[in-house]
């Protein structure tokens, strides 16, 4: 069953825009490891790997539904911040900007009947409240460590923030590699 080409050219600019998200979260764990914050790193690199998991969602609903991924240049984003809270501010705004994203491609999904689509749409409507909160809520927790707890507090949000787990299956989960892959 072919998409419509309203429905598909949303959904092909959405793989660009979860490839970027990947890209950005690798940039902001790469400027974290150079803070020697290297719990707050692993939790954007964690995060890079949903955004993975997210392009192939939608890379394998369009193949799935016998149409073409046509993948674009993806654009150089930010690569310096001047401190933690404007990593995860910057990871907050970006999250609401995904979601706005993801009402754009379920708004057209909905405007040309693809009921097909609909399903995994509202998935990741679901799944953008869940962003949105968690980068959010490490926002408020930065505002509330302040300058005046800023050595100590970061280094108990980093260990909290380390403690992610990446998923059993990811193929960047260290644990996930036998030892006759290395």
């Amino acid at each position: 069953m072919a998409m419509n080409k309203k429905v598909l050219d949303e959904m092909n600019l959405q793989i660009k825009h979860e490839m970027e998200s990947y890209y950005i979260y690798h940039s902001m764990a790469s400027w974290l490891h150079s803070q020697s914050l290297d719990g707050m790193a692993m939790w954007m690199r964690i995060q890079a790997h949903e955004e993975i998991e997210h392009a192939m969602r939608f890379f394998d609903h369009i193949i799935d539904r016998g149409d073409k991924v046509v993948l674009m240049d993806l654009k150089q984003l930010k690569t310096e911040w001047s401190s933690v809270l404007e990593v995860f501010q910057d990871a907050y705004e970006h999250e609401q900007f995904i979601s706005d994203r993801i009402n754009t491609v379920m708004k057209v999904v909905r405007e040309n009947n693809d009921y097909a689509a609909e399903p995994m749409m509202q998935w990741f409507v679901d799944e953008q409240i869940e962003e949105e909160a968690n980068t959010s809520k490490i926002v408020d927790q930065l505002n509330m460590i302040g300058e005046e707890g800023k050595g100590r507090g970061l280094f108990m949000l980093d260990k909290e923030l380390g403690a992610r787990v990446w998923p059993a299956v990811s193929p960047f989960n260290p644990e996930a590699i036998s030892p006759g892959d290395e």
